[in-house]
């Protein structure tokens, strides 16, 4: 809330439209006589600002509602001294004044009824229906745990499982924990300490997911009280000392007011004031505050458009501040949020923050999805009144809840839950990717292809080799950017999973649950991780044995075989020498030749595009010509001998499927390398000996067909020293 409503004893310091003041209306709803004839005044205030949002709305339940509640509860005290029914009153007060249709308020004010009275589920079901009894067992459900140490992580389990179910529980409950933030002094300074902390990592985070900024900012006002007395009295004491007729922010005000009124923008120019913790930010953020930081300006227009209409006249009119625009309009926020937020230079060099927006963003902003009244309302409108359906859409932007409903059920230990929660709450934005298929997904900011694969296909996701943003190859480690499209690769081996390192690339909470859970299945099975560089010994023309690899994959001792046959059917120009095939590039037929004489004599025949022969030329070498000898003056016997390189995603059993694939094509491994992975990426070297070179497209082939190789070539690297 602003800074008066954390402090109501503070002095208004701005003349505009105030804010929802939960708190002193909290107070207000409790005072008035209550005679044996009428209800009291309190539920008369719950009316009126309910049909200050809904005012073709039916009072009367909300009316037998308290009637309920009150005659439940009577007898009941709180620790404060008061009367139990003002605490449903208030919470009721609370969801009234943020837009809340009746059928929460009337399930706010049973809250507490089935949990502490002798009031059962059957008779509010009767009484108020099945969506009033849906929702109070669902808060009710919340309030089985007691809150402790060990018990809050189950507690907000239950509290995420109800709320993937309706979101309007979890508007009741964090309308509920508001009003116990304000009670709490009557506890002891530890207890007040512990329930703020949970508050803070927690509660306060739920609500700017849900886009509740109302309780949010008062929320965070009386934590950052408790957690922080001494920085919370400097900051209300900075507050104070601002509060005054001269500020600033009225002159920018009027001035924008007048350029939009000679525009022929029809718009109202509010002063918005900063909550206690905004400004404290700003204090760390800047140092010395300046009179313009205690609030910013708010622009509220008519339609879409007109938000545009005002930031171009501002920015026309005004030095703007270009670093902080932004535009939450055309990419809303998570949370529902849209508005376009900017700085202009005012008199006097004074710069204002302005927030643009139409009044239905601002009723969201506010509200968050308790604006949207009852997002199942169409969903239930088919199916019958008796028989409530569980199946309820996500009306969160992009279906954060029930993502949030998914992976918890995946995370067995509360304390794995209560981590993964925190962290998933850590994220302050979110981002949208496209899949191939037209669909999309809703990720966290800096999240991989593997928090991808995992949205994408779940548990499936553990056979993930790959993937390919905006066309291009890609490692599962990528980080994506809104707007990128993203297609997913997997391996045909279902049996293959996650290696440890996804670990350091994911993100999402479904993500990582889903490896570690795997991996604890699995402990001897995870993909290896070895940054040392291995080497297989020749393999026959014969079926490998697919083992033998993946044990000499472990070997520590690298080593190299240097391949320099001797050529049979090439010829070269000059005097009778042995000529042999250079290991760099390892060239066959129909390739273009040139060779090069080395110590001893030797002529080492090379492809033309290979780049040693121009490092040969650059130092003086002579080119000796080379051709390959006609078909009948070759030994079709002898075969010849070629160095390829696949480029693969890391996987269990590569290895042994690549060495299968080329030994089924009848080609004999002379010698392979495995480089140390590098962002998931392998590279195999082979050299091999093939019966005829016609065969080499073929293999290629075949290589490029296992699960996981993306790229099959000719070596083009210079051969290592033997």
């Amino acid at each position: 809330m602003s800074a008066e409503a954390a402090d109501p004893g503070a002095p208004l310091r701005r003349r505009s439209r105030p804010r929802i003041d939960l708190r002193r209306l909290g107070r207000v709803a409790l005072r008035g006589p209550v005679s044996r004839d009428r209800l009291p005044d309190a539920i008369g205030h719950v009316a009126e600002a309910h049909r200050a949002h809904h005012p073709d709305a039916d009072l009367t339940i909300l009316r037998r509602a308290y009637v309920l509640a009150e005659s439940s509860h009577r007898g009941q005290m709180r620790k404060s001294g008061e009367p139990y029914i003002t605490h449903p009153l208030a919470v009721t007060l609370i969801l009234a004044e943020l837009g809340a249709e009746t059928t929460t308020l009337t399930a706010s004010l049973l809250h507490d009824t089935v949990e502490d009275t002798e009031v059962t589920l059957d008779q509010v079901k009767e009484q108020f229906g099945d969506e009033v009894c849906y929702l109070v067992d669902g808060v009710t459900k919340l309030e089985k745990v007691d809150y402790g140490a060990a018990a809050e992580p189950e507690t907000f389990r239950k509290m995420l499982v109800a709320t993937g179910n309706d979101v309007r529980v979890m508007s009741i409950k964090l309308a509920d924990r508001l009003h116990n933030m304000r009670t709490l002094g009557v506890m002891r300074p530890e207890k007040q300490a512990r329930i703020a902390k949970v508050t803070r990592d927690v509660l306060i985070p739920l609500a700017e997911r849900l886009g509740v900024q109302a309780l949010k900012t008062e929320l965070e006002d009386l934590v950052f009280a408790i957690l922080h007395p001494e920085e919370y009295e400097h900051t209300r004491a900075l507050i104070a000392a601002a509060a005054g007729p001269d500020d600033p922010l009225d002159t920018i005000a009027d001035n924008v007011r007048g350029t939009l009124r000679d525009a022929g923008i029809s718009a109202e120019v509010l002063i918005r004031p900063r909550h206690f913790v905004s400004v404290h930010r700003v204090r760390r953020k800047r140092g010395e505050l300046r009179g313009t930081d205690f609030g910013r300006l708010l622009v509220l227009v008519g339609e879409d458009a007109d938000c545009y209409a005002v930031l171009g006249e501002l920015h026309t009119c005004f030095t703007p501040v270009i670093s902080e625009f932004k535009d939450f309009i055309a990419a809303p926020k998570f949370n529902l949020y849209q508005s376009l937020h900017t700085a202009v230079v005012g008199p006097g060099g004074a710069v204002a923050e302005v927030l643009i927006r139409t009044h239905r963003m601002h009723k969201v902003a506010e509200a968050g999805v308790v604006a949207l009244g009852n997002p199942y309302a169409q969903d239930h409108a088919a199916t019958s009144p008796s028989e409530p359906s569980d199946e309820r859409a996500d009306p969160t932007r992009p279906g954060w809840l029930s993502r949030l409903l998914d992976w918890q059920e995946s995370a067995t230990d509360p304390d794995t839950f209560w981590t993964t929660l925190r962290h998933d709450l850590a994220q302050d934005r979110e981002i949208t990717v496209f899949r191939t298929d037209g669909g999309t997904l809703g990720l966290p900011a800096g999240a991989s292809c593997v928090d991808a694969a995992y949205a994408q296909y779940g548990d499936r996701a553990h056979t993930s080799i790959g993937a390919r943003v905006n066309g291009r190859l890609a490692t599962l480690s990528t980080v994506l950017s809104d707007g990128d499209t993203v297609q997913l690769l997997l391996s045909q081996d279902t049996a293959s999973g996650p290696s440890p390192d996804w670990l350091d690339h994911a993100r999402t909470p479904t993500a990582r649950i889903a490896i570690t859970g795997w991996l604890t299945d699995h402990p001897d099975e995870a993909k290896p991780t070895s940054s040392t560089m291995t080497s297989v010994d020749a393999v026959g023309p014969g079926p490998a044995d697919p083992a033998a690899p993946e044990r000499d994959a472990q070997a520590p001792a690298p080593t190299r075989t240097r391949s320099g046959p001797r050529a049979t059917g090439v010829l070269v120009d000059g005097p009778d020498a042995p000529v042999r095939l250079a290991g760099c590039c390892t060239p066959v037929p129909p390739d273009e030749l040139t060779g090069f004489v080395v110590r001893g004599g030797t002529v080492t025949v090379h492809r033309r595009e290979c780049p040693a022969v121009a490092a040969m030329q650059e130092i003086g070498r002579a080119p000796v010509g080379a051709r390959w000898a006609d078909t009948e003056g070759r030994e079709s016997d002898a075969g010849c001998r070629v160095t390829l390189v696949a480029e693969s995603f890391g996987r269990p059993r590569l290895l042994a499927d690549l060495t299968e694939a080329i030994a089924t094509a009848e080609a004999a491994i002379v010698s392979a390398t495995v480089e140390p992975p590098s962002e998931q990426r392998v590279r195999h070297t082979y050299t091999l000996q093939l019966p005829d070179a016609a065969g080499l497209p073929a293999l290629m082939r075949a290589m490029r067909e296992v699960a996981g190789v993306y790229d099959v070539s000719r070596a083009q690297h210079p051969a290592p020293a033997g």
